[in-house]
């Protein structure tokens, strides 16, 4: 069994943690999440965010917005 490196594997996060991150509302990380603009996976009754996704969209609204 391989394992991968540690350049290649994301850590996951949750809601609270990216709402923190981002300054907004647990409801408005859920809004992202359920349109589609934060990939997410489920994980039994919660999600969880790939770090190097909310990256991806933070750089993807900066260049929207300058």
């Amino acid at each position: 069994m391989r394992v991968p490196s540690s350049e290649s594997r994301s850590r996951f996060v949750t809601v609270g943690e990216v709402a923190n991150l981002l300054r907004v509302s647990n409801m408005t990380v859920y809004r992202l999440v359920q349109s589609g603009q934060l990939p997410a996976i489920r994980v039994g009754r919660s999600y969880r965010i790939q770090e190097d996704d909310v990256d991806k969209y933070l750089a993807a609204q900066y260049t929207q917005a300058g």
